[in-house]
């Protein structure tokens, strides 16, 4: 028996209960069976492996991104028209902003400078599309004419060359235009696209030249209702975005016209019909990295087989290849630069998405978007890189 059992606590008040016996390890019930605490939230996760930890929250994170994504898709999808007429707009500003500063710097007021730059555009594009129909016109009708004799010359090498027999190929055919036909959209939604097609190029213009008027002064609006480093870190990344979207829009334009002038000349001289129209398909195919210019070769190569047979076909591919060869081994490392670099993948996935999303609008705008993105997000990064090591540098 323990010697201080019967003992009083002095620090107890006289007539006051004794404390109940607490262990660390459980708790005891009326019968004095010890009952084991229940575990909370963290002991639980504390008692996971750390190969499950890690798991949950990488899973826990990807969902979170997962949804993020989805609903920004969502809400671009419906936005789309939207989206692309900013996109565009941006896009249009900052290949034009050298032509509104010239301007600027004759003394001409913001206004009127906005508006004859986008009168500019619009004099390019529209005198553009009349040059190239009065010089082609004529030629559409020849052209259908040498189509039929190059698919009937094609029809003729299939059968002769491969195991098909004409039967077989007609039916083929035949499928084809039924799956195309049951694909094209009603006459009304036909007539909603073109509704929001004409919308947004009126928004676009509209937008183009407020920005080419007033986009400085709304920009400083901006940064003046930020205070402390934000301000600093938001005007840098800024001036690094808007400097990629200027290099990419200028150096895109720069070499899509030399691809499509390079291409043109081969076609003209290999006598290849309707060498101006196919020419104006490989420029505008050239705002379309990678898919663009495969696209517009591949309508080239198919023409000139069409028209002039196999021998100029392949000679037009050559020729293509070796334009295109120049334009991303010579060209657009010396255009672009480092500013606007993505790697291959990133821009095919980046122009999937965008085809996706918005068509054809999607395609021309997704890899100057992601262009700017990545270098506002660098930007970021490496000014906040450079305030820890300064910190850090402070504090040793």
């Amino acid at each position: 028996m323990d010697d201080d059992a019967g003992t009083p606590d002095p620090a107890r008040p006289a007539g006051a209960r004794p404390d109940t016996a607490r262990s660390d390890t459980g708790r005891s019930d009326s019968g004095g069976s010890v009952l084991l605490p229940h575990p909370g939230p963290r002991q639980t996760w504390a008692g996971l492996p750390w190969p499950v930890r890690t798991a949950v929250t990488w899973s826990l994170c990807l969902l979170v991104v997962a949804t993020g994504l989805w609903l920004l898709g969502r809400i671009a999808v419906l936005l789309a028209p939207l989206a692309v007429a900013l996109a565009g707009t941006l896009f249009l500003t900052a290949l034009l902003d050298p032509v509104l500063v010239r301007l600027r710097r004759l003394r001409v007021p913001a206004a009127l400078a906005a508006l004859l730059t986008v009168l500019l555009l619009l004099g390019v594009l529209v005198g553009a599309g009349v040059l190239v129909w009065n010089l082609t016109a004529s030629q559409f009708g020849e052209l259908s004419q040498q189509l039929d004799e190059g698919l009937q010359r094609s029809r003729d090498f299939v059968t002769s060359t491969l195991p098909v027999s004409d039967q077989q190929l007609d039916k083929l055919v035949e499928q084809i235009r039924q799956g195309v036909s049951a694909g094209a959209p009603d006459p009304v939604a036909g007539a909603q696209k073109v509704a929001e097609v004409a919308g947004a190029l009126l928004l676009g213009l509209v937008l183009l030249f407020f920005l080419l008027k007033d986009g400085r002064s709304m920009w400083h609006w901006v940064l003046r209702r930020l205070t402390g480093p934000r301000r600093e870190v938001t005007a840098e990344a800024g001036r690094a975005g808007w400097r990629t979207l200027g290099a990419y829009s200028r150096g895109t334009m720069i070499i899509a016209a030399i691809d499509a002038i390079g291409i043109g000349l081969a076609l003209v001289v290999l006598r290849v019909p309707l060498a101006l129209p196919l020419a104006l398909i490989t420029f505008l195919g050239g705002f379309v990295p990678i898919i663009g210019a495969t696209v517009a070769g591949a309508v080239a190569v198919l023409v000139a087989l069409a028209a002039n047979g196999p021998t100029t076909a392949l000679l037009t591919l050559a020729a293509v290849i070796a334009v295109q060869q120049i334009e991303g081994n010579l060209l657009e490392p010396l255009v672009m630069r480092r500013q606007v670099q993505l790697h291959p993948a990133v821009i095919l996935v980046v122009v999937t998405a965008g085809t996706l999303v918005a068509g054809v609008a999607g395609a021309f705008v997704s890899v100057p978007i992601a262009a700017v993105l990545w270098r506002v997000l660098d930007t970021v990064q490496r000014h906040r890189a450079g305030g820890t090591a300064r910190a850090a540098d402070a504090t040793g």
